[in-house]
């Protein structure tokens, strides 16, 4: 018996001006079928799902649904009602009874909202950050009763813990049909087995997951000869890596073996350790952070204790925890921008570090790109006869040459983050400090920084929740525990998964019955927990460094526009820069006591 269509697009065609996002696509989603959808930003996939879901009508063709087809979707920009709690957005007006004696939904508020106690539930959405709204709307999707699951970016603000709790949930639903957009592609290959390309206003298939993805588009690229034959060695480059790297994919492939070894069989490693570990010796010496008996308390909880951590030159190390464990902490404490309570941070004499944060910063809006890359530098070497020109290294970072000449002001949040690495990159470090670098990349994007990455000469520290990419990129693996200190794991990410768990189930033990409650799970991972009046005053002070860094940019970007309308008269310039010196010294001071304040509060929920 053939499966079920569940829905259907015939031609369908929808175009933003001129520029057709999709042109005359026809294709299907059957009961049961994992379809990851890929393609660069802007490309059409988040159009392509709103068309399925019904939130943009098509300019022509036709969209059918199977009658009776329930259909749950996951948007990037959900309206939601800010006085509505927790509990009734995802319950309604059941009993708590009815849906919490359900292993499922206790498994999923304790992966997603880190636990179901009466504080946790009865908060409203209006008082939520942006990420822990989407962690709602998520277990709101996956506890209702629906037939096809239609996510966009699904991953964006889950820790690697909850995105492989996701990932085993899904391939758990074996009738369940799956359609999502993700730049996450370890999740892509976990959940998926069919995936949809949107290029060009088509829609192209291949069957399996992203690996497989890799494979067909590395054979497509190779029989139709050489037109594109630098994002060929990119893909190929890949696959080598897809195949010889992580040992959790060799052991259940998913693609050919014989036409993938055919494939790749003159393709060298990914990266020459050797050299690049040389080349990092003679640019940084011996030293480059070395912390001893670091101990940093906030409030009544130990954020490090007696912490000591050495990173040396070559180094490449991917730092995982849970939100709140004190990553982006740890990455101030070692640049000397927060200082410890007790302990020293010693930095090598010759190291110059480049931190990536996770805040953008401001640019004269009305800059080129390539202008603002060619303000720092016109040409950067980033590893041993590895040099490029700005404009190489915008192209390379996803702007092409029309692209290069977009104001800065006219740039998506992603595209600012692409500019903002590259800004860094042109300034010659030789330690790269990067904090959630992948941030609204798409897939080849990610490919082509992975490749750019493969040659810098110098040492590399990348927090991330993208899984994939910190597989590809590093080669040591530390974690936070909530314990205070950072473990050395040999076994990578597998390893923490394993200590995850395994603390998860300590949790279930003390607590006596068969679910972890809200306050044992963050016990276990985070430290003693805030009372309530804590909680208050520390979303109070929360709230107050919000306002005070909104206010400190709109003087800086005000300040900007002075100097540009003042740029002949040197005395006055002299006045304006420094003004601004001061405002952006007292916006640092602001974004670090909001890290350390916001991991706090994140570490007690």
């Amino acid at each position: 018996m053939a499966p079920r269509n569940l829905l259907n697009l015939e031609t369908v065609s929808k175009a933003y001006g001129h520029d057709p996002v999709l042109d005359a696509v026809s294709l299907g989603v059957q009961v049961g079928d994992r379809i990851g959808v890929v393609g660069r930003n802007g490309g059409g996939k988040s159009t392509l799902l709103h068309v399925m879901a019904g939130n943009i009508e098509p300019d022509s063709g036709r969209v059918t649904r199977t009658g009776g087809t329930r259909v749950g979707v996951l948007t990037q920009a959900a309206d939601l009602h800010p006085d509505q709690t927790i509990r009734n957005f995802i319950a309604g007006d059941r009993d708590a009874y009815e849906w919490l004696s359900q292993a499922r939904a206790r498994d999923c508020f304790t992966a997603l909202l880190g636990g179901f106690d009466d504080e946790r539930l009865d908060r409203t959405l209006g008082q939520l950050s942006g990420g822990e709204r989407r962690r709602v709307e998520l277990a709101a999707l996956v506890l209702d009763d629906i037939d096809l699951m239609i996510l966009d970016e699904p991953t964006n603000h889950l820790d690697i813990e909850a995105v492989a709790w996701l990932a085993g949930y899904l391939r758990s639903q074996r009738s369940l049909a799956l359609v999502v957009v993700t730049h996450d592609r370890w999740f892509l290959d976990e959940v998926s087995d069919r995936t949809w390309e949107v290029v060009n206003g088509n829609v192209e298939e291949y069957d399996g997951g992203y690996s497989a993805f890799v494979l067909a588009k590395a054979e497509r690229a190779r029989q139709a000869s050489a037109e594109q034959a630098r994002r060929n060695n990119l893909i190929r480059k890949e696959l080598a890596w897809l195949r010889r790297g992580a040992p959790a994919r060799t052991t259940k492939p998913k693609f050919r073996v014989d036409a993938a070894n055919e494939l790749i069989a003159a393709e060298p490693p990914p990266r020459d350790s050797v050299e690049l570990l040389a080349f990092a010796g003679s640019r940084l010496g011996n030293v480059v952070f070395e912390l001893e008996d670091i101990n940093l308390r906030f409030g009544s909880r130990d954020i490090f204790r007696q912490l000591s951590w050495n990173v040396g030159p070559g180094d490449r190390i991917a730092l995982v925890g849970v939100n709140g464990a004190g990553k982006t902490t740890l990455l101030k404490v070692v640049l000397k921008q927060l200082e410890p309570d007790s302990g020293d941070v010693i930095i090598g004499k010759t190291v110059k570090p480049a931190y990536l944060s996770q805040h953008l910063a401001e640019l004269n809006p009305r800059w080129r790109v390539l202008e603002a890359i060619e303000q720092v530098a016109h040409r950067v070497e980033l590893g041993k006869g590895n040099e490029l020109t700005a404009s190489q290294l915008a192209e390379r970072l996803g702007f092409d040459s029309d692209g290069q000449w977009t104001p800065v002001g006219d740039l998506s949040g992603g595209q600012r983050r692409r500019l903002q690495l590259a800004r860094l990159l042109m300034d010659g470090p030789n330690v790269l400090i990067l904090d959630e670098p992948t941030n609204d990349f798409d897939v080849e994007t990610l490919t082509a920084l992975e490749d750019l990455l493969d040659s810098f000469g110098g040492t590399i520290i990348v927090v991330s929740h993208d899984r994939y990419f910190l597989e590809r990129v590093t080669d040591q693996v530390y974690a936070l525990t909530g314990d205070g200190l950072v473990r050395h794991l040999p076994r990578g990410i597998e390893e923490y998964l394993e200590i995850r768990q395994a603390s998860d189930h300590v949790a279930l033990v003390n607590t006596g019955s068969g679910a972890i409650s809200g306050d044992s799970a963050a016990a276990a991972t985070s430290g003693p927990a805030l009372s309530s009046a804590d909680l208050r005053a520390v979303r109070k002070q929360l709230s107050k460094l919000e306002k005070a860094i909104v206010a400190a940019d709109k003087q800086e970007a005000l300040l900007h526009q002075q100097l540009s309308e003042f740029a002949s008269d040197f005395a006055k310039c002299a006045e304006l820069n420094a003004e601004l010196a001061a405002v952006l010294e007292r916006k640092n001071d602001a974004e670090t006591e909001w890290m350390v304040v916001a991991e706090q509060l994140e570490g007690s929920q």
